[in-house]
């Protein structure tokens, strides 16, 4: 099994009146998107499954990829890591799945599955982590096959 976190790109700052749901791309991250989704297109397979934050900006960073997505209101901001890993069926589902979402959420996931229990990762925005659930003969074990910033591609 895969799972590809994606957290979203570069979003306007919240200003008090604006709904944290409602802060859409800035120009910045609209491009940031549209890197990230060239090179997720050239590597993901054709069944991935797709699962978005209702957040404006989440929306907005999937759209370059042009796959089919579903938006799923347990992966709204703040949302618990058991919310995420029930969504894809971590350790038992199939295929590749990518979650486009939000810090801390995905920090404290990838936390959670590479073993620094009670710690968090920093995920940039706009940024990529890949990994993969293999079996060996010791029971399962979580690697990391690719981390991708939009900046460096």
């Amino acid at each position: 099994m895969d799972l590809v976190l994606w957290r979203h790109a570069e979003a306007v700052e919240r200003d008090g009146v604006l709904d944290d749901l409602q802060r859409g791309l800035t120009p910045r991250g609209e491009r940031q998107a549209t890197r990230m989704a060239a090179w997720l297109d050239r590597h993901l397979p054709e069944g991935a499954r797709v699962w978005v934050s209702p957040a404006l900006r989440t929306q907005q960073t999937v759209v370059p990829l042009q796959r089919k997505f579903k938006t799923v209101p347990a992966l709204a901001p703040d949302a618990d890591v058991d919310a995420l890993l029930n969504q894809v069926q971590w350790p038992h589902g199939k295929g590749c799945h990518l979650v486009v979402g939000h810090q801390p959420t995905l920090g404290l996931t990838l936390a959670r599955l590479l073993g620094a229990a009670g710690g968090e990762f920093a995920v940039k925005k706009g940024a990529v982590w890949w990994l993969r659930l293999r079996e060996r003969e010791f029971g399962p074990q979580t690697a990391v096959v690719s981390v991708q910033s939009p900046d460096m591609l």
